[in-house]
């Protein structure tokens, strides 16, 4: 029987193959409906209601994005970034309301019109158990250089 660790670092790696695959529909699948998505912007605790963030999203923002790669019409993939993602230094505890809170870090490899690039973070996930697999509620990405100058990162879903 797989441990907790185990359990959320498949799921883990799950999602990181699905985004570097462009496989929108199922990565989108491992969202709860009462989900967030956060990218902070210039400071990891500043309040995302107060001040700007790359990503400050819930489900129906976070389908939109979906919608946009897969039709075409998001016109800062066209075309496509090629990524590859790691995930490491996986940590899973349990927390008291139930949920799963997954901390690990990752780097990505971006390719696009000749030109790559890196992005590095620390990653949060707090996860909510359904069966054997979880859900995401929440997300939040503290990308090392959030205080910096980022090109092109819609690719970030």
């Amino acid at each position: 029987m797989a441990t907790l660790k185990e359990r959320v670092e498949a799921f883990l790696f799950e999602e990181a193959e699905l985004a570097d695959q462009h496989a929108y529909p199922q990565w989108l699948a491992l969202w709860a409906e009462d989900c967030q998505y956060w990218i902070p912007c210039n400071d990891d605790d500043a309040d995302p209601q107060t001040h700007v963030a790359l990503v400050y999203e819930a489900y129906s923002g976070i389908e939109d994005r979906v919608r946009r790669l897969m039709t075409g019409y998001a016109h800062t993939q066209s075309p496509r970034t090629r990524t590859l993602r790691v995930v490491a230094n996986v940590r899973a505890t349990l927390r008291d309301d139930g949920l799963v809170e997954a901390r690990s870090v990752f780097n990505i490899t971006a390719f696009r019109r000749d030109i790559i690039e890196t992005l590095a973070a620390r990653v949060v996930h707090h996860l909510r158990p359904e069966g054997e697999n979880f859900r995401i509620v929440r997300k939040t990405v503290y990308l090392v250089n959030n205080d910096g100058y980022m090109s092109n990162i819609t690719y970030l879903i």
